[in-house]
């Protein structure tokens, strides 16, 4: 590693960024330098505007992918290069509007008990229930359950924010019924290793970002669904079911980790009750003028 890049780490630490999010401006850093083949400190504010255009018109970059490699080669060239170029102020990609997947009620408890062992079962349960972001459920940690409170601690989540979510009683029954498999001292979702989970119960490790993906996509294979369903829908559909079952949206904000109101409200325009109770609206207006 150059020492660039080590006092960049250094100072995303110090700002306070997760490891996540570290790893992906630092990979933004290198994927620069490699375009180029030479000393970060040569480039230059024109070649940066190049190379930005090239990763648009020739690479076919999306902006969700430019924005983060902006982010990144921004926070480089400000906080540990120093550089005060104009491009940094000029430069936009506008965030895509898109809607996020949602699944029913009925489809989210179609996949979760078709899970075929205690351990994806209990994952995926937890991953909806609790709303959590994947890393969130990976990285859960036994102190992190707070039964006699009803709450689960998550730590630092996206944007570094704590919060407390609620506990429902199903979760708890079955993360204590999935824990007695293992026993491991700080991990609910302890990495198995290759012996067939004997060694979960001393794993110092949690199970990893893709660990329970590969179960997730046979299921969803065997049940011949066509929706496109990756593990962050989950936190979709509980917002959804959430706002769906009348819990003030600003409750849905706070549980869910969101730092702005705007986060929150996309699932607005995909929750069947909101759409149903303004199409009705929408009827008795209408039906009030022309009668």
């Amino acid at each position: 590693m150059s020492d660039l890049i080590k006092r960049f780490k250094e100072d995303l630490q110090l700002a306070g960024y997760a490891k996540r999010s570290t790893e992906s401006y630092v990979s933004s850093v290198l994927r620069l330098q490699r375009f180029y083949n030479k000393p970060l400190e040569d480039i230059t504010e024109e070649e940066l505007r190049q190379y930005w255009l090239c990763c648009q018109s020739e690479f076919g970059w999306s902006a969700a992918t430019l924005r983060i490699s902006y982010s990144g080669i921004q926070h480089f060239f400000t906080r540990t290069l120093v550089r005060s170029w104009n491009i940094f102020n000029e430069i936009k990609w506008k965030r895509e509007q898109t809607l996020p997947t949602i699944l029913s009620l009925q489809e989210v408890r179609r996949i979760i008990y078709a899970l075929p062992t205690l351990q994806s079962h209990t994952f995926y349960l937890t991953l909806y229930s609790l709303g959590l972001r994947l890393r969130e459920a990976t990285t859960l940690q036994v102190g992190d359950i707070l039964s006699d409170r009803g709450l689960v601690h998550i730590h630092a989540g996206k944007g570094a924010l704590d919060r407390m979510v609620p506990l429902p009683k199903i979760t708890l029954l079955t993360l204590r019924k999935y824990y007695k498999t293992h026993l491991n001292p700080k991990w609910i979702f302890p990495a198995l290793g290759h012996n067939g989970g004997k060694d979960a119960r001393f794993a110092k490790d949690h199970v990893s970002d893709s660990g329970g993906q590969g179960a997730l996509q046979r299921i969803l294979k065997h049940l011949g669904f066509k929706k496109h369903v990756h593990p962050h829908v989950f936190r979709h559909a509980y917002a959804t079911h959430l706002l769906e079952a009348n819990i003030p949206i600003r409750h849905v904000q706070k549980i869910l980790g969101h730092k702005t109101l705007k986060s929150t409200m996309i699932y607005l325009h995909v929750t069947t009750q909101a759409q149903t109770d303004s199409h009705e609206k929408v009827s008795q207006v209408i039906q009030g003028v022309l009668s």
